[in-house]
């Protein structure tokens, strides 16, 4: 259960922790040594953003076959593994190399109405919602037991059609898609709602009702964790759910599925589409009979999906969108450990996460020493297979990803900002980038105002607090933010200032089962996790009844 409990926020208990010279030699270079991932002691060591002790394979190297099979390419409909309707199927690929994995069902507005009507019917006449809230609680823990059982599958499916380490996968999340499981289990029988008093002789009831039918459509950097944020709540409220995955990355998602059926999910109450997001994206969110939409992914497409749903039936929509967040580093912090965290609030998981701390302001007294020692950080991070041990940073998600990154190098070149480390690929094959640093960037360069989404950390320079508040906040988006001092005045007057919906002080990336997460601005609409996401998915009723001859009001 320690174990358990530690998932939660592994992330940042595990990313600033130096690996051990015995947790090192316990793990040979193949997909059976990193076995010992999994296990419960060894979590807390084996996730790290430290240099390794001893450097990986290059990513020249021919890559490591992983040892899991590929089960689940089919659509996931009424509780079945189904062909798409027009028996069309699409490759999903290996970031290693760019070779395919496995020909996955390419789902669209057809496969979209057949998922929807199944949902439908689970909702309308189906046991999930007429349940008692204990039996849903149960078949949600029920499935974080499978998913333990089976995490070395599980993670090595991530690992393989993401690019993300397998420390990462096995390490951190399969232990909190499991930890944020449990989670909305432990809600499913404490959703309840009020009685009101009334001006009068009424009995007032206020219900917090299932909302019905609700679409979800998960990005492509956080499979896993995106597929427990959204589906948890949705289920552990009593809905039915379509879920659409990322083209690139399909896999664990069906898996997983296929898991919730195995503890006893319904038929038809979670169906899985895999598709694109022109066909089957745009199909769930312009569907009629979906009550409700909750979309992760890039902020132009947030518009879309915001539109589609206006244009339908009006259902509600949350977004979970993009950001440019700001980590600011003051004159009183250590600079050795800011360096460390700023380092891996950039870099985390290649660079490719929403939150990610990617514009680094660094008060001017010691802006030099920092750059000088952010420069040498990511000259030691560790390129290579995610499979192999000590590797910290795999590849980019597909070749689109990898060309639009170098496309923002070069601008930062261009735009006259100093790259003092990285700046190209890495390798010969397959989609890594070297860990880039610029210094001297301003405000009004594209790689200090646009999310790059990879490995690019941009460095500026300020002189005082009102001026990088001022700075901070001058950006159409809002999701998070980092500081970095030991004042505690600072800490207040910052973490108050900035507008985000998410302030990390002195830590970064902590992603407790129960912190609600979301944007201001352009980041989005609404908040993920916590009890928070239970609004998401529940209709509010009132029911006013007259009393006669009340013994009390």
């Amino acid at each position: 259960m320690a174990a358990r409990r530690a998932a939660s926020s592994i992330l940042s208990r595990c990313l600033l922790a130096s690996s051990s010279p015995a947790s090192a030699s316990a793990s040979a270079s193949s997909p059976a040594g990193n076995s010992a991932l999994l296990g419960a002691g060894a979590l807390l060591h084996r996730f790290s953003t430290a240099p390794a002790a001893a450097a990986a394979a290059p990513a020249t190297d021919e890559p490591i076959q992983p040892a899991v099979e590929i089960k689940y390419t089919q659509l996931l409909i009424n509780g079945n593994f189904v062909d798409a309707a027009s028996g069309k199927t699409f490759p999903t690929l290996d970031p290693r190399t760019g070779e395919v994995i496995a020909r996955v069902a390419e789902g669209d507005s057809e496969d979209i109405n057949r998922a929807v009507a199944a949902a439908r019917r689970a909702f309308d006449e189906g046991p999930w919602p007429r349940m008692t809230a204990y039996e849903r609680c149960r078949v949600l823990l029920r499935f974080a037991d499978l998913i333990e059982r089976h995490a070395e599958e599980i993670a090595a499916l991530e690992t393989w059609d993401n690019g993300k380490t397998l420390a990462q996968s096995s390490g951190a999340e399969v232990p909190m898609l499991a930890r944020c499981m449990r989670y909305y289990a432990g809600w499913a029988d404490k959703i309840h709602g009020l009685v009101v008093p009334a001006d009068g002789a009424h009995h007032v009831q206020v219900l917090h009702e299932p909302v019905g039918v609700a679409g979800q459509i998960i990005p492509w950097n956080f499979p896993l964790l995106m597929f427990a944020w959204k589906v948890g709540p949705a289920l552990a409220c009593g809905n039915a759910v379509v879920l659409k995955t990322a083209e690139q990355t399909p896999l664990s998602a069906l898996y997983v599925a296929s898991l919730l059926h195995e503890a006893g999910l319904p038929d038809g109450v979670l169906n899985v589409v895999s598709g694109f997001g022109p066909t089957a994206g745009a199909a769930l969110c312009s569907h009629m009979g979906v009550d409700k939409l909750a979309f992760t992914g890039s902020t132009g497409t947030g518009q879309i999906v915001l539109e589609l749903a206006a244009r339908s039936n009006l259902k509600p929509v949350t977004l979970e969108l993009g950001g440019k967040s700001p980590f600011i580093v003051m004159d009183d912090a250590d600079v050795d450990q800011a360096v460390e965290l700023a380092h891996h609030a950039v870099f985390f998981n290649q660079g490719q996460c929403c939150c990610a701390g990617s514009r680094t302001f660094v008060h001017e007294r010691v802006y030099d020493e920092f750059v000088e020692k952010s420069k040498a950080r990511a000259q030691k991070r560790v390129v290579g297979d995610p499979f192999r041990n000590g590797v910290e940073q795999g590849p980019q998600i597909d070749e689109e990803q990898f060309k639009k990154i170098l496309r923002y190098v070069r601008s930062g070149v261009d735009s006259g900002a100093t790259l003092v480390a990285g700046g190209d690929r890495a390798g010969n094959r397959g989609f890594y980038i070297q860990p880039t640093v610029f210094a001297d960037a301003k405000d009004e360069m594209k790689i200090a105002k646009e999310e790059i989404f990879g490995p690019v950390q941009t460095i500026l320079k300020f002189s005082g607090v009102e001026e990088v508040i001022r700075r901070a906040n001058a950006t159409q988006y809002g999701l998070a933010a980092g500081v970095f001092t030991r004042s505690l005045d600072a800490a207040n007057t910052l973490s108050r200032a900035l507008r985000a919906g998410t302030v990390w002080v002195n830590c970064y990336d902590v992603f407790d089962a129960g912190i609600p997460f979301g944007g201001y601005k352009m980041s989005g609409v609404g908040r993920e996790k916590g009890i928070y996401a239970l609004r998401n998915y529940l209709q509010t009723k009132a029911v006013v009844t007259p009393i006669r001859d009340a013994a009390w009001l």
